[in-house]
């Protein structure tokens, strides 16, 4: 597996946002990653220095579109916390 192919995407909702003031944020990841390979990923994309990685799986859901019902994919989720010297992670460029 690529290491660019790890990280998928970025969670972007409130919790994760108010997270990145600690220097933790929480990326999708590829379901066959583990821990080292994650923080091998962030460190070669974004150029910092990673603390600690916690990764939980997160259970399909069920859903229902009228009568005809399904589950959602399962995915990974992926909490690094940066080390205090290193510089932050731009996701948006809010200026």
């Amino acid at each position: 597996m690529e290491l660019l192919d790890v990280i998928k995407r970025p969670v972007i909702t409130e919790a994760s946002f108010q997270a990145m003031d600690n220097k933790k944020y929480t990326f999708d990841v590829d379901v066959r990653a583990n821990k080292t390979l994650v923080k091998q990923a962030v460190e070669a994309a974004f150029g910092v220095k990673v603390a600690k990685v916690n990764i939980m799986n997160v259970k399909p859901k069920m859903k229902r579109m009228g009568r005809y019902a399904g589950y959602t994919n399962k995915r990974r989720k992926a909490i690094v916390t940066l080390t205090a010297d290193s510089k932050d992670i731009q996701i948006f460029d809010a200026e």
